[in-house]
């Protein structure tokens, strides 16, 4: 079940639970390491199919309870551990874009976006291991692709690194440069709102780096952007 921060503040803050990243995505990775905390990774196996009718969000928080949920399953009933789930999904005019199974789906979902704005929705879901009390939440980006070639996204799919991205891009990807501007969370388009994942670990009582700690509503993953 959801709980309120109020809740989610009644854990003391030095409780001794390990923080554990329902993905093995090294994007993920990277930016949970941000946060200072010790983690460990439980791979997990989720359908990411959208539902019929589902809106976005709602895909967007269902599959991130479902991996964390599944890791979940793969611990010791008494663990103490607080658990992290994402999904990262690209929206265009209400049709939802996962990855691409092939690379000309690839290419089929590039050159739908180029010089289109689109939207970046990742759910996010924390839940305690032991007593199965979780937080979900969304966070939505803008994104405007710049107007690439035929040629440059064949030489871009043809490298591999769109193949396990929704929407077929990586933001990061300095030699393909595809997005020429956003509006929102940085590195919720990577795949994992920083910001707002710390906001909830401080809430549950886990010490996250004090560079991380809530400020306000202010987004602070803009800094990651020239490291990642």
């Amino acid at each position: 079940m959801d709980t309120s921060p109020e809740e989610r503040h009644r854990y003391p803050a030095t409780a001794a639970r390990s923080l554990v990243l329902a993905s093995t995505s090294p994007r993920r990775r990277a930016l949970i390491a941000r946060l200072g905390l010790p983690y460990t990774v439980v791979p997990v196996d989720v359908d990411e199919a959208p539902r019929p009718g589902e809106p976005p969000a709602r895909t967007a928080e269902r599959l991130a309870l479902a991996k964390a949920s599944a890791a979940r399953a793969k611990l010791s009933p008494a663990a103490e551990a607080v658990i992290v789930g994402a999904d990262t999904i690209v929206v265009d005019r209400g049709h939802q874009l996962g990855k691409p199974a092939t690379p000309d789906e690839a290419i089929a979902m590039l050159r739908r976006l180029r010089r289109k704005t689109h939207r970046v929705i990742s759910g996010l879901a924390v839940l305690d291991a032991r007593t199965g009390q979780t937080a979900v939440t969304t966070r939505s980006t803008r994104v405007h692709l710049r107007p690439m070639t035929d040629r440059e996204i064949a030489a871009y799919v043809a490298s591999g690194d769109p193949l396990d991205k929704a929407g077929a891009y990586a933001i990061q990807n300095r030699e393909f440069h595809p997005v020429e501007w956003i509006e929102g969370c940085y590195s919720n388009v990577v795949g994992l709102p920083v910001c707002a994942l710390a906001e909830e670990l401080s809430a549950w009582g886990l010490d996250v780096d004090a560079a991380w700690r809530p400020r306000g509503r202010r987004c602070q993953c803009d800094t990651l952007e020239p490291r990642l």
